[in-house]
């Protein structure tokens, strides 16, 4: 099975406070609608910090920092294995525009459950709820 490496953007509120998370949903494909981290696939050449910045250029014309890992999620999709690195991050400079996405939301500890998530990003979602209740 071909493996996909890409990496998502967990952009919270505050890399300290970490109160509000944004997730996108897909605006094409077999998982249209459903919800997940803003990012992409890494380049050649590049590092997952480096293609998660231009990643977000270019998906929501905005520029992050780039914070620790979260995890590296391991998934078998049907036709595919993903891996993805997950990183806090957050907003520098710029708005947040949906270039790509169907539609976006921040949500809290609260509403991290209210949207569809694709299948790899549940157990991401797990992780980041713990750290928003610290």
């Amino acid at each position: 099975m071909k493996t996909v490496k890409v990496v998502a953007a967990v952009i919270c509120d505050s890399l300290k406070e970490m109160n509000r998370i944004f997730a996108t949903a897909r605006g094409y494909g077999e998982f249209k609608g459903q919800w997940e981290f803003p990012g992409g696939k890494i380049e050649a050449g590049e590092t997952p910090q480096q293609a998660l910045v231009r990643e977000i250029k270019e998906e929501l014309e905005t520029d992050i920092k780039v914070g620790d890992l979260i995890d590296t999620i391991e998934y078998d999709y049907p036709t595919f294995h993903l891996s993805m690195d997950c990183f806090w991050c957050e907003v520098i400079k710029g708005e947040l525009k949906l270039l790509e996405a169907e539609s976006a939301r921040w949500l809290t500890k609260d509403t991290l459950y209210e949207v569809q998530w694709l299948p790899a990003d549940l157990g991401l979602i797990e992780k980041i709820n713990k750290k928003m209740m610290e």
